[in-house]
């Protein structure tokens, strides 16, 4: 059983019946009112990667972390409504105030590439770790992983990471340690790894289910340990559809976010977080033309946003994130309307020292932002 299937087990995840039969209109129209009725006492955040039909109601859209970030610095709200996946929710919660409360809509949006690197595992991982290599290893998690992972790389003297910081934060990683474990998201951290000069004969991968490395050479030629992870919507971008657009329409830019395979960041023409490629297309010039690997309804959305270019997803036939897609209007109007009536369906709640563990790991980050 995973970590999703443990926390919906002890919750009524079940959404009413009724909400089914609204047309969307009608829910249209209550989320309104329960926003209008709330006013400054509710912020909506909503992920880059959720529906329209979601995003239209965005107090902020943005990144995990930005919008986690703009949660704690909005003093006024007394409900934060996060529309988004579990370890999005916990950050937020880990950021604001205790007397603040982060709402979920619900509970089974979570994210497989969090759910690949449990607490167990890497408790297990790193004392094979310490054993291989003795106290020169410096642990840093992706800021898409659970609290508990977060809680982990503050208590051993590490940090979180963000697509967009990655290399500087590996950069200072190895101003503290002689190696680096990388974790949940073993792509990212070789593709920024690579970009810093970092030899793919130096990278070992651990993997959690066998624990065991996967490493052909000697062991202590190995400066960075990745953490055999992925993003299941990242991961489906191919080098055959690269080599599909190179061939059908060679004009194209193509644009890839890091956590794709190595080999496919290697033969796009450019790679970057989520906030780079948003911007990327927006100040290229008009009539130019894009191929974007990333998710679906994030492309989908740049491509209505920028109708002067000609935009197309490297992988036509992608799908959305299907745990982010879980939020949904019904869902979003069930999590308003129980804040309205004061019922607790899907609040979010950090442990103490989980939380105050995983501070210091995404202080060590904002600290060099």
């Amino acid at each position: 059983m995973g970590v999703f299937d443990l926390l919906t087990s002890e919750k009524n995840v079940s959404i009413p019946e009724h909400y089914k039969k609204m047309n969307v209109k009608e829910m249209e129209q209550r989320v309104r009112e329960i926003k209008g009725k709330f006013g400054e006492r509710l912020f909506l955040p909503c992920h880059h990667y959720q529906k329209d039909e979601v995003v239209q109601f965005a107090d902020a859209t943005g990144d995990s972390l930005q919008l986690a970030q703009l949660a704690a610095k909005n003093e006024k709200a007394e409900y934060i409504v996060f529309c988004g996946v579990h370890f999005m929710a916990e950050t937020a919660d880990i950021l604001t105030r205790h007397d603040q409360i982060v709402i979920l809509p619900d509970m089974r949006a979570g994210c497989s590439m969090a759910d690949m690197a449990d607490i167990h595992q890497t408790e297990r991982a790193w004392k094979v770790i310490q054993d291989t290599f003795g106290d020169t290893v410096l642990p840093l998690t992706y800021v898409n992983s659970t609290a508990a992972i977060k809680a982990f790389c503050g208590r051993n003297g590490g940090a979180t990471v963000t697509s967009s910081n990655a290399k500087k934060m590996i950069e200072w990683a190895f101003t503290q340690k002689e190696r680096l474990l990388f974790l949940p998201d073993q792509h990212l951290g070789r593709n920024t790894a690579a970009a810093l000069g970092i030899p793919l004969e130096q990278m070992a991968v651990w993997d959690p289910v066998n624990e065991q490395f996967e490493f052909d050479g000697e062991l202590q030629d190995v400066k960075v340990i990745l953490w055999k992870g992925h993003c299941s919507v990242h991961e489906n971008f191919t080098v055959e559809n690269i080599a599909e657009i190179r061939k059908t329409r060679p004009e194209m830019n193509i644009i890839v976010h890091p956590e794709c395979t190595y080999e496919v960041v290697q033969a796009s023409d450019y790679n970057g977080s989520t906030k780079y490629i948003i911007d990327k297309i927006a100040n290229a010039p008009a009539g130019s033309k894009w191929a974007i690997g990333t998710e679906m309804n994030l492309v989908k959305r740049i491509i209505d946003q920028h109708s002067d270019k000609e935009i197309i997803s490297l992988n036509p036939q992608m799908c959305p994130c299907l745990t982010m897609n879980r939020i949904d209007l019904p869902h979003l109007l069930w999590a308003l309307e129980s804040i309205d009536r004061a019922e607790e369906i899907s609040n979010i709640s950090v442990d103490e020292q989980t939380a105050k563990d995983a501070i210091h790991a995404l202080n060590k980050m904002l600290e060099r932002a």
